[in-house]
């Protein structure tokens, strides 16, 4: 097994190789990809297609298996569980879905219900791996099973419920499947892998689609700081630099939200990955207080004053690290309750679809937080995105735009220059400019969106492309405005 392990990483590093990359392992952090070239920001370090992916599963909407579309669908006649947009999606997946539409057919209907994407993703591995062994779908030193097996799975840090979940998730997928050559303990192993390396893929805008297998990709570690990110072209997996990487150094990507302070984040990805980042920002333990305090923390009572609240001694209350003004602790209590109950009032409302009350409730916990949080909150901001979501539903233009300036000056805060999602915030304050009529306006927006989005998601994927016309469009807009008034 070692050797042919062994052999398995010695062909991954020689496809490596010619991407100016080498598989190293690192004490603490294990396998990872160092360079062996220098990279500049926006140049494509790796890309993989999934191994094995499905789309999500919706009670609103399906999505084609293929290439994730909601348009044109088509139930698969067989298994009635799979959906394609059209012959061409059909035929590039038959081969393996022809044994997961015999596998799934022998359900009866209840059985078919409980199948979700987790188990259909779990299924298709092992019927790529039949596939591959039987040389049906051909291997490569980056797209084999044996990189599977090499992922690490983390059994002995889960706890025992999870275990008994992964169990019961195993006994479906061994009865879908009916293999006698595989146990339940190894699809359990690998329900563990898929919670630690499996990557969620989304679309430009970094909307979910669905979730894949990325084993080679998988190998890249987590920062806090990352020099690279990944995003998703249809279903490949694309790495990009977001900043010079010189020879020699670790390709590494946030695993997660990287907005909250050092506990918030490391809470996240010991719970998700099982693991303690130790990159440059999460110990510098001197800086998380300040950190922690703007992120999650109170505003000073002086609503001129932007300083940042630490408990008192006496823990009666909470005292500005600026201005020294005392906050009274149960003064933050009640309004801290008044928020946790209308927020549960706002969510009520929007499940029931009323998103007119929705919003209103919204606006109003948006006001409580202003009086509560510090202007840089992540609650507060997180609380402005709801409403815009809201706003743009209800086609409440305006408004709508008036929340997304909001949030752009704790965006540029708590995300580093190159983020996708500090791009696609300057894409959505420009196209509301735009279509309201403020075309000088859009055209800033949407260049600061490109200046960045260039970066991470390149120049000519079709989303880039529509977004570099949509500016050229707005230039000439923003001239024939011009001429007229001249005129």
């Amino acid at each position: 097994m070692y050797v042919y392990e062994r052999k398995t990483m010695e062909e991954l590093q020689s496809a490596l190789k010619g991407n100016g990359l080498t598989l190293s392992n690192l004490p603490e952090k294990g396998r990872c990809l160092l360079t062996t070239r220098d990279f500049h920001p926006g140049e494509v370090i790796i890309s993989q297609e999934p191994y094995v992916c499905v789309p999500n599963k919706s009670p609103v909407y399906s999505r084609c298996d293929g290439c994730f579309t909601t348009s044109n669908l088509k139930k698969c006649s067989g298994c009635h569980v799979v959906w394609y947009c059209g012959s061409t999606c059909q035929k590039l997946d038959w081969k393996l879905h022809r044994l997961e539409c015999e596998a799934l057919s022998r359900l009866d209907k209840d059985r078919r219900k409980c199948v979700t994407p987790s188990i259909r993703l779990m299924v298709k591995l092992y019927l790529r791996r039949k596939l591959q062994s039987e040389k049906v779908i051909p291997t490569t030193a980056t797209d084999n099973y044996n990189l599977v097996e090499a992922l690490v799975s983390h059994m002995p840090d889960i706890d025992e419920k999870q275990l008994v979940l992964y169990a019961q998730m195993a006994n479906l997928v061994n009865f879908i499947l009916q293999q006698p050559d595989i146990n339940i303990k190894e699809i359990a192993e690998n329900f563990s892998k898929f919670a630690c390396n499996a990557h969620t893929i989304c679309d430009s805008e970094l909307i979910p689609l669905g979730t894949g297998l990325y084993p080679v990709i998988s190998i890249i570690n987590h920062s806090c700081l990352p020099n690279s990110v990944l995003v998703f072209e249809g279903r490949l997996a694309v790495i990009r630099a977001v900043q010079h990487i010189p020879q020699g150094a670790e390709v590494l990507i946030s695993y997660i939200d990287t907005t909250g302070s050092t506990m918030t984040r490391q809470k996240a990805l010991k719970e998700q990955y099982l693991f303690t980042c130790t990159c440059p920002r999460c110990i510098k333990l001197s800086d998380d207080i300040q950190e922690s305090a703007v992120l999650e923390g109170y505003r000073c009572k002086d609503e001129g004053c932007n300083g940042f609240l630490l408990r008192s001694s006496d823990d009666k209350g909470f005292i500005c690290q600026q201005c020294d003004r005392v906050r009274d602790k149960e003064e933050i209590r009640k309004i801290a309750s008044e928020v946790k109950s209308m927020s549960e009032k706002a969510l009520m409302s929007l499940s029931s679809g009323n998103q007119l009350e929705a919003v209103s409730m919204h606006q109003t916990i948006e006001k409580l937080q202003r009086k509560l949080c510090h202007p840089f909150s992540i609650s507060l901001m997180q609380t402005r995105e709801k409403v815009l979501k809201i706003l743009m539903e209800l086609q409440n233009w305006r408004e709508a735009l008036a929340y997304c300036k909001l949030t752009i000056p704790v965006y540029q805060r708590v995300y580093p220059g190159f983020h996708p999602l500090l791009g696609l915030q300057y894409y959505t304050c420009g196209k509301l400019e735009w279509f309201l009529g403020d075309t000088e306006d859009a055209i800033k927006s949407v260049t600061k969106a490109i200046d960045i989005l260039r970066i991470t998601h390149g120049t000519n994927t079709p989303f880039m492309r529509d977004l570099l016309m949509k500016l050229e469009e707005a230039h000439f807009e923003a001239s024939h405005k011009l001429s007229c008034k001249n005129e």
